[in-house]
């Protein structure tokens, strides 16, 4: 027996070494790799984590979950965990939100320059916020104070609203569902944030339960319009042979062969969804079209397509009186991130009652202003090296033009001269300020190039960050 685990234990270690330096895998579909492409443009979007959980103003869905203790804490502390189990599920009961409005939302997104969406259709909960045939635990579901109003279907009304907009978008999808019987079955208590029974034993519960994902998925790529994204969030469930040093660290027993049957998932998908992009996040492999670290920003460019998610404030769900970051550090953050050859992904929480905090509105507003002047800097663009020097970050055209965008501080006035190097213009190259009509007087000064600022750009009131372009 000591030898049998000894061996099941250097073999898994052998695999999730394997699956850590696994490469990334390109897509073959040309309708994907040209919607890659598209969105690789797109740059900068919004994302939004909103459930039942948004009542009490905690983490989304992870106080139900077993583990993490310290930061997924039960209130009132002490509390029995299937006596909080039972009243968080009773959140359904009270989830009312009259004052929802995505045409708002969609309309605020769009003016902040923002691209694309990806909605939390169902997070790891298992409550749907989608008119799902396949479970009753669902915002449309008759015990549900909002199912009577006509907008009840709040992922068809969202898609619509910011399809309306020209805003492409992207459907978030927790595969797994922490209130099915067939992922967490109530005959054995929950460990961790994995199935709570053999799935070798009970092989006919977790065929049901990709069953149930399937079909679930299958209700959002035919009835909701079109969709750009299927953006699959729970990387943990994945097949056996897939697992990372990561993934098996979220385990606390042997890890199961949680294979979902990702191929028929996307090739159901992408029947109903032509082109779609699966970001099967985590699992590297064929299914997992662009990487997405998350709350960070990659050190360097990376050589696959990719995308920072990170939230607004310092919560992905509804926190009252949450904290925002600053407009110069987002899109100082944006600015890192395109330089660097990434999309940025924002998070913003609604609220139980439907509706943002005003700070969201507000942030979107002063970024959409910088955005008018200075997106051309940021759309359509790829990484050129060196990517960044200093408090200046670069980018490039597909049409050979080259940004590059010098890094404002809080409170600081536009520099006389933006010197830079690594980027060597051509001898008579013209170099103009985003912003301002003329061309500007520049020099190569050594290794770096300096560019004078124009006597009128110097009086006016810049903020956050200012672009060069370079033709």
């Amino acid at each position: 027996m000591i030898k049998k685990i000894f061996l099941a234990g250097c073999m898994l270690a052998v695999t999730a070494a394997r699956a850590q330096n696994e490469p990334y895998v390109k897509e073959k579909d040309p309708q994907v790799l040209q919607k890659l492409e598209d969105w690789q443009d797109w740059k900068f979007g919004l994302m939004m984590h909103w459930g039942t959980y948004s009542q009490w103003g905690i983490v989304e869905s992870w106080s139900i979950c077993p583990e993490d203790e310290g930061w997924t804490q039960r209130e009132p502390y002490g509390i029995p965990y299937y006596e909080y189990l039972q009243k968080y599920e009773a959140l359904a009961n009270t989830f009312n939100p009259v004052k929802f409005d995505p045409a708002r939302w969609a309309a605020a997104a769009k003016k902040a320059g923002m691209k694309y969406m990806v909605f939390t259709t169902k997070h790891h909960d298992g409550f749907s916020m989608f008119d799902t045939k396949q479970t009753d635990y669902r915002i449309t579901a008759p015990n549900v104070p909002f199912s009577k109003d006509p907008r009840a279907d709040v992922t068809k009304e969202i898609f619509n609203a910011f399809r309306k907009e020209g805003v492409h978008i992207g459907a978030y999808f927790s595969k797994p569902d922490w209130h099915s019987q067939n992922y967490w079955w109530s005959y054995f208590p929950p460990k961790d944030r994995n199935p709570n029974y053999d799935l070798v034993k009970y092989a006919d519960r977790w065929k049901a339960f990709q069953q149930f994902t399937y079909k679930q998925i299958e209700e959002l790529m035919s009835g909701y319009g079109k969709i750009d994204i299927l953006w699959l969030d729970g990387g943990w469930v994945r097949p056996r042979h897939m697992q990372t040093k990561e993934s098996l660290s979220w385990s606390k027993t042997e890890p199961q062969n949680q294979d979902i049957n990702m191929p028929a998932i996307a090739g159901m998908a992408r029947r109903h969804q032509p082109g779609l992009i699966v970001v099967d996040r985590s699992v590297h492999g064929p299914y997992e079209n662009y990487r997405t670290p998350e709350q960070s920003i990659p050190n360097k460019p990376l050589d696959y397509p990719w995308e920072t998610c990170m939230t607004m404030a310092n919560s992905w769900s509804y926190v009252p009186d949450d904290h925002y970051k600053s407009v110069n550090k987002i899109i100082h953050n944006l600015v890192d991130i395109v330089a660097k050859g990434g999309n940025y992904l924002l998070n913003i929480g609604p609220g139980p009652d439907g509706t943002w905090h005003e700070e969201a509105y507000r942030k979107l507003d002063s970024i959409g202003q910088w955005m008018n002047i200075n997106g051309d800097a940021i759309y359509g663009t790829r990484s050129i090296a060196p990517y960044k020097d200093g408090k200046v970050c670069f980018t490039q055209k597909k049409d050979g033009s080259v940004y590059a965008i010098y890094l404002l501080q809080e409170g600081e006035s536009l520099p006389a001269v933006i010197r830079f190097a690594g980027i060597t213009p051509a001898k008579k190259a013209e170099i103009t300020l985003l912003g301002e009509k003329q061309s500007l007087s520049w020099k190569q000064s050594g290794d770096a190039v300096e560019v004078k600022m124009p006597a009128a750009a110097l009086k006016r009131a810049w903020k956050y960050a200012v672009a060069l372009r370079i033709k």
